[in-house]
Order: structure tokens, then sequence, then C-alpha cells
């Protein structure tokens, strides 16, 4: 059951709760409660002062206790970091957010992202459904997306699975922290959903027990350690498929990273696996729309394994596959400056935009 603000604090907790239905009606993403700063919203991808009260450290703090289901809450005197998920009602319909409380110069804080009910779809995301039918139609292997925090990779994986789940015939098992989307049950589809530190220790244990369950496809909220990294690459050598996050800003980064969570003397055979397992890798970064006010567009970079990418990733020459992807269109690659191109050719993004995340700004405005 989805854990509710607690009211024992009614004050604070009342306030905490009237400013999470302000976000959601002004369409926030997410809420910073921060010791000595009024209130804040991000708004479509910027920051928007709710009100001018500057909140007090009690008052942050008591909105935490709030927040915090009472495992946690009881903990709050030795850890220092807590995740965890939490609902209120609106409108006669639940809203749900993704929380982060956390400590800052000994006073509490938190951030709270909205998690929409409705799994959003590839069209509204502005994710190429084709590139969505590809990766779902994988039997196995590796998928990673990755991209910086807030660029939409937990919303990607909910639309996949989405549509995994809505096909059926599959087992499928997601392992996040915490849950985010919540997916129901289809006549012809298992899926369960395990959150990290209620339902599961850690990514890594969820995956290892989650192997045992009879899975099809596994998804992996993220990829953080060595051990889940290994793993997660042995898991989808051997049939199934994994879905997973990594934080990087580049497709030839999330490469990178996973190597580099291994001892050097083993890297080699880390690639040489890598090689074989890994099926494509989405980089996306979310853009300030030409419109101010209106959602952000999505740039993609994407790479699929094919026989050059094969060799590069086996042999550690990872600087190639830039030109791997420039030279793979015909196998569905795209290059994050062709698809800035585009989107500033459709008018969803300006030339400033786009030439600011470009990799090569002045052959974009060319």
């Amino acid at each position: 059951m989805e854990h509710k603000i607690d009211q024992t604090n009614s004050a604070d907790a009342l306030r905490l709760t009237t400013l999470l239905h302000k976000a959601v009606s002004q369409e926030a993403s997410d809420i910073h409660l921060v010791a000595g700063f009024a209130p804040m919203f991000r708004i479509h991808g910027k920051l928007h002062a709710s009100g001018d009260e500057v909140l007090e450290p009690h008052v942050v703090k008591n909105m935490v206790e709030a927040l915090l289901p009472p495992r946690l809450r009881q903990r709050m005197d030795e850890v220092k970091n807590f995740d965890c998920s939490v609902a209120l009602d609106q409108d006669d319909s639940p809203c749900r957010f993704r929380a982060n409380a956390f400590l800052a110069q000994g006073h509490w804080g938190a951030c709270l992202r909205h998690v929409p009910n409705n799994i959003p779809t590839f069209a509204w995301m502005g994710f190429p459904e084709t590139l969505g039918a590809r990766l779902v139609d994988y039997r196995n292997g590796l998928v990673i997306i990755t991209g910086v925090t807030g660029s939409g990779k937990s919303t990607t994986l909910a639309a996949l699975i989405h549509v995994l789940n809505q096909r059926g015939g599959v087992r499928i098992l997601t392992v996040e922290e915490p849950i985010e989307y919540v997916h129901k049950p289809c006549s012809t589809s298992v899926i369960t959903q395990r959150e990290v530190g209620r339902d599961v220790d850690s990514f890594y244990d969820g995956l290892k027990y989650g192997l045992r369950q009879d899975p099809d496809v596994v998804l992996l909220g993220e990829i953080r350690d060595r051990e889940t990294a290994r793993m997660a690459i042995t898991a989808a050598e051997t049939g199934h498929l994994i879905l997973a996050t990594l934080h990087t800003k580049d497709a030839k980064g999330a490469i990178t990273r996973l190597v580099d969570l291994f001892p050097h003397d083993i890297q080699d055979d880390i690639r040489t696996q890598l090689a074989l397992s890994l099926r494509s890798v989405v980089s996306q970064h979310l853009l300030p729309s030409v419109k101010e006010g209106q959602k952000r567009a999505l740039a993609l970079e994407v790479l699929h394994v094919n026989d050059p990418v094969r060799i590069a990733i086996k042999f550690g020459k990872i600087e190639s596959l830039d030109s791997a992807i420039q030279t793979g269109k015909r196998d569905g690659m795209m290059t994050l400056d062709e698809n800035l191109q585009r989107l500033v050719s459709a008018g969803s993004i300006t030339m400033a935009t786009a030439q600011k995340f470009a990799r090569d700004p002045e052959q974009l405005r060319r």
C-alpha cells in the first residue's frame, strides 16, 4: 500500500499537502524543500518560487518526518539520506511522488518528483515508436537508457515495460528505488515490482533473487555497482532481456562507465561479454521548448550494436563509436546533432538551445 503523508505534525503536514496539490495543478515535475529558501517548483525545466515565505529548518524537518514511512522515520538519527514514495488524493485521484530526503549543513531537506498516474505514450514523449518497437522486440540482451538526472530515463523504461505488459505472454520483474510508475495487471502477463529498501535490500539482491522467479524481462532502476553490473551482463547473456538506466551524458559514456566499474585486470573480459550481450544504448536529453511553459522536447542519441560497434567495444576503441553512430543510419542509429537538427526544423527547440547541447555547434548552425 502506498505511504500517505503523516498528519501528526498537523500544521506543517497540512502545509506540505497544500504545496504538493499546488505543484500538481501547476504541472511541476519537482518540488524542492530546503531550509532558508522558499519552496521551489520545477516547471518545464525551470525553477519557480512558490510564494515568498522562507522555510525554517524545523518546518522542513517536520515535513520530512511527515513524508517518511514509519520504518524510515525511526532511523533519522542514524541515516543521512532516504528514498521513498508518497501519495495523496487530488480530485478523487491518487497523486504519487518519488521523494528523496537529505541532510545539508545539519538541516533536513527534500526533493519530490511527481509521478503521473498514467504511463506516457511514445508519441507524447516524442520517443520514436519504431525505436520503441525495436527495443521491446529483443528476445534477450542488455538495453541501456542513459542520460543526466531528470532526462526522462524512468519514463522511457516505464513506457517500454507498459508495451511488453500489454502485449502479453511475458513474466516481468522490476527493481526500483523507489517504485515510480505502477503497472496494472494484464491477463496474459505477470509483473511484480519490487522496491529497494522495502521489498529487497539492493538492486543486486533484487536481480540475483529475481532470476530465480522465471523472468523474461527485468527492469533495473539503476546500475550503480560492480556486482549489479556483472549480474546484469550475465543475465543478458543467458536469455533474459535486461532494461536498465545509467547516469552518463552520452551513449559511449555508458559503455565506459560499465567497464570502469570493474578492476583493470578483468576489464578485457568484461568488454568481451558486453560486446556479446549489449543490444542498444539510448542517451536522452530534455530540452526547453520554443514556447515558454510547454513541456520540454526529447533529444536522443541512439547506438545499436552491429559488427563495427561490437568490435569497438571488445577491443576498447570507444572513441570510434562516434563514427560508428554516424555511419550506422541504415541500422537505425542517430547522432545527437542529427536529432537536434530535426527538432529545430520541426520548431520544437531554438537553434540556440540546439547549439548549447550539440557536439559540433558550428556544423549544426551551417
